[in-house]
C-alpha cells in the first residue's frame, strides 16, 4: 500500500463516508445519521473541518457505488495541494469483502485521501496492515454468514409452505397470527389478475398479447413503462408463476413445489392449463386496431378469399366521415369493394337475434342439461375413486425413488430421481385439488344453468352492451370460426358453436328458434334478467 504523502497532523479538512446495506435501512432506520454523528465527533476531537458528506445505501461487496464514486471524484479535484482525511465509522462501512476493501483503500489513497476511523487505527507498518486485513476478512465472513443465515431461514420458510420473497403483484404481506408475515390478496389487482389468468386458460384471451392489453386497460394495475404499457416478459412471468396457484417452491435451494398457506388467485388446474397453452404452437397476436368502432374487424371474413375483413373511415367530398369494411386481399373478387358499416353490423345484429330459442326449446334444453348433470356427477364419483387409487400409487412410487436415491452415489442418477419425485409431487397437488373440488360442487345446477342460459337465450343482449371485451366474448362463444360475408348477399355458411348447434338440432324435432324479438327464460321472470359479470 502506497505511503501517504503527508503526516496526519498536517491535515485540516475531512470528508465523511457512511453506508447502509439497503434503501430500506436508510428510509426506516437512522443508520446513516448515527454514523455521521460519530464521525463528526471524531473530526471535532482531532481538530478537523468536515467539508463534505457522502453516503450509499447498497451492499458493501460492490465497489462501484454512486456515493463512493462521488467522493473519489471530490478528492481528485480538491486534494491536489493537501490531502483530505476520509472518516468512516467502521471498517465494515467501507467494504464487506477483502477484495473490495483493498481496491477502495488504494483508490482513496491515489485520489489524495487519508483513511481514518474512530474504530481502528490505520497505518502503513506491517502490523497495522495485518490487523486491517484481518478485520476486513472478518467483515467479509460476517457478510457471508449473514447471507447464509438469511438463505437458510428463507429456505425453511419455503419448506413450511410460505413465500419468503418480495410480494408479487396481486398480493401484499400481512402479519397473520400463527403464521407471521404471509401473502394475502391485494385488491383490485388480485381480481384483475385472476380474470387475466383464467381468461388465458379458457381461451377468452388467445395470446399473451391479449392478456397484456387487458391488464393495460385496467387503470389501477401497475404498469412497467411510462407510456402505460406492461413488458411482455412480465406477462410471461405472471402466467408461469406457481405462487398464483397457491404453490411455493425454491428450485435453486432444492425445495420442490408444494402447497402454500396463502390463497391462490387461480386453481392448480388453471395454472397447468396455462402452461399447456404456452407450449402450444404460437398464434398470431390479435390485431391492435380492433376497437369498439369496428368490433367485427378481424372476425368477419371475406366469403371469396376467407381472409379477415379490415375497416376504416373514408372522407367524402363534403368532408363527412363514412365507416366501411373492406377486403384488401390482392386478386380477390371482392378486393377493395366497400361495405358500409351500418349495413354489415345491422345484418350481424339480425344474425345474433336469430340465435334465440323459443320457450319450448328452452324447457327441453333444461331437461337435457339436467340429465347430463346427473351423468356428470356419476362420472365424478367414479373419477374420485380412480384419483384416490392414483394417489396411493404416487406415494408408493415416491417411496421407491427415495430408497434408490439412498442406494446410489451417481450424481446424474440422483438428479433424475429428484426431478421425478418433484413431478410426482406436482401431480399429487393437482389430484388433491381435484378431489376437493369434486367432493362438493361449487355451484348448484340451477345457478349454473341460469348463467349459461343468460348467454344462450340471447347473445344479442350481451352484444348490445356496446363494451368491446363483451362483444369479442360473444364472437368467440357463439361461433365456431370466422363468419363469412359476401358483399350484396350477406352472411353465409355460418358455423355456430356447439351449444347453438345442439339447440338447432332440437329445433328440427318440432321446436323452433325464436324470431328476433327478444327472449327471457322463465327463471328470470320474477326478478328480471341478471346482468352478466
Amino acid at each position: 500500500m502506497k505511503p501517504n504523502a503527508r503526516e496526519y497532523s498536517d491535515q485540516t479538512r475531512a470528508v465523511i463516508y457512511a453506508r447502509v446495506s439497503s434503501i430500506k435501512q436508510s428510509t426506516r432506520g437512522d443508520g446513516l445519521g448515527s454514523q455521521e454523528t460519530r464521525c463528526r465527533e471524531f473530526a471535532r476531537l482531532k481538530g478537523l473541518e468536515v467539508v463534505q458528506i457522502f453516503s450509499d445505501d447498497m451492499t458493501g461487496s460492490l465497489t462501484s457505488r454512486p456515493g463512493m464514486q462521488a467522493m473519489l471524484a471530490y478528492l481528485r479535484k480538491h486534494a491536489k495541494k493537501q490531502q483530505i482525511v476520509v472518516i468512516i465509522d467502521d471498517i465494515s462501512r467501507l467494504a464487506r469483502g477483502i477484495e473490495a476493501h483493498l481496491k477502495l483503500r488504494t483508490a482513496i489513497d491515489e485520489a489524495g485521501g487519508i483513511l481514518k476511523s474512530p474504530s481502528i487505527e490505520f497505518g502503513e507498518d506491517s502490523d497495522s496492515v495485518l490487523i486491517e486485513n484481518l478485520l476486513a476478512s472478518v467483515s467479509q465472513h460476517q457478510r457471508d454468514k449473514n447471507r447464509d443465515q438469511t438463505i437458510n431461514r428463507m429456505r425453511a420458510r419455503v419448506q413450511n409452505g410460505y413465500w419468503p420473497f418480495a410480494a408479487p403483484v396481486g398480493y401484499r404481506y400481512k402479519r397473520v397470527p400463527g403464521h407471521g408475515n404471509m401473502l394475502v390478496k391485494e385488491e383490485p389487482f388480485a381480481s384483475q389478475l385472476t380474470e387475466a389468468l383464467e381468461g388465458f386458460a379458457s381461451g377468452r384471451f388467445e395470446t399473451q398479447v391479449e392478456v397484456k392489453r387487458f391488464l393495460e386497460s385496467c387503470p389501477e394495475f401497475p404498469k412497467d413503462l411510462p407510456n402505460g404499457e406492461i413488458r411482455n416478459q412480465r406477462i410471461t412471468e405472471m402466467l408461469t408463476r406457481p405462487v398464483y396457484a397457491g404453490f411455493v417452491e425454491a428450485p435453486n435451494w432444492g425445495v420442490p413445489r408444494r402447497k402454500g398457506h396463502h390463497e391462490g388467485l387461480i386453481s392448480a388446474t388453471t395454472f397447468e392449463r396455462n402452461q399447456e397453452r404456452l407450449n402450444e404452437k404460437a398464434k398470431a397476436p390479435a390485431r391492435k386496431d380492433i376497437n369498439a368502432e369496428f368490433p367485427l374487424r378481424g372476425f368477419v371474413c371475406c366469403a371469396d378469399c376467407h381472409k379477415p375483413l379490415t375497416a376504416c373511415y373514408a372522407k367524402s367530398s363534403t368532408g363527412k366521415q363514412h365507416a366501411y369494411y373492406h377486403c384488401f386481399t390482392k386478386g380477390c373478387a371482392s378486393a377493395r369493394k366497400s361495405i358500409p358499416r351500418a349495413q354489415i353490423e345491422g345484418e350481424f345484429d339480425a344474425l345474433l337475434q336469430s340465435l334465440q330459442p323459443t320457450q319450448n326449446l328452452f324447457d327441453l334444453a333444461r331437461a337435457m342439461f339436467e340429465n347430463a348433470w346427473d351423468q356428470r356427477h356419476e362420472q365424478a364419483v367414479s373419477a374420485s375413486a380412480h384419483l384416490k387409487r392414483e394417489m396411493k400409487e404416487i406415494a408408493a412410487l415416491s417411496e421407491k425413488l427415495l430408497e434408490r436415491i439412498v442406494e446410489t452415489d451417481n450424481p446424474s442418477v440422483i438428479t433424475a430421481y429428484e426431478k421425478k419425485i418433484a413431478d410426482l409431487e406436482t401431480r399429487k397437488l393437482l389430484i388433491v385439488e381435484k378431489l376437493q373440488n369434486w367432493s362438493k360442487p361449487q355451484y348448484a345446477f340451477d345457478d349454473l344453468f341460469q348463467r349459461a342460459m343468460e348467454f344462450l337465450s340471447s347473445p344479442w343482449n350481451l352484444w348490445q352492451s356496446g363494451q368491446l371485451h363483451y362483444r369479442r366474448l360473444v364472437l368467440r362463444l357463439a361461433f365456431a370460426e370466422r363468419v363469412p360475408y359476401r358483399r350484396g348477399e350477406g352472411f353465409s355458411n355460418v358455423k355456430t358453436a356447439l351449444p347453438f348447434n345442439v339447440l338447432s338440432r332440437l329445433s328440427m324435432g318440432g321446436n323452433e328458434m325464436a324470431h328476433p324479438v327478444g327472449f327471457e327464460p322463465t327463471a328470470f321472470a320474477s326478478g328480471g334478467q341478471r346482468s352478466i359479470h
